[in-house]
């Protein structure tokens, strides 16, 4: 349902947050996915999620 590859995963999920949500825990309980390994997964090429601008930056 998602993308595999990070950084094809990045401009997912900072879509998602721009264009329909207003938080990271909004978008994974919505679309049930699990926050903690996307997370894993961007930290991987250097992104984490930043509250304050609803990104991973």
């Amino acid at each position: 349902m998602i993308p595999k590859d990070p950084a094809i995963l990045l401009s997912f999920v900072n879509t998602k947050l721009r264009d329909y949500y207003n938080s990271f825990d909004e978008m994974c309980e919505d679309m049930e996915l699990d926050g903690q390994e996307i997370e894993r997964k961007l930290e991987t090429i250097g992104y984490k999620y930043k509250h304050e601008r609803n990104q991973f930056v």
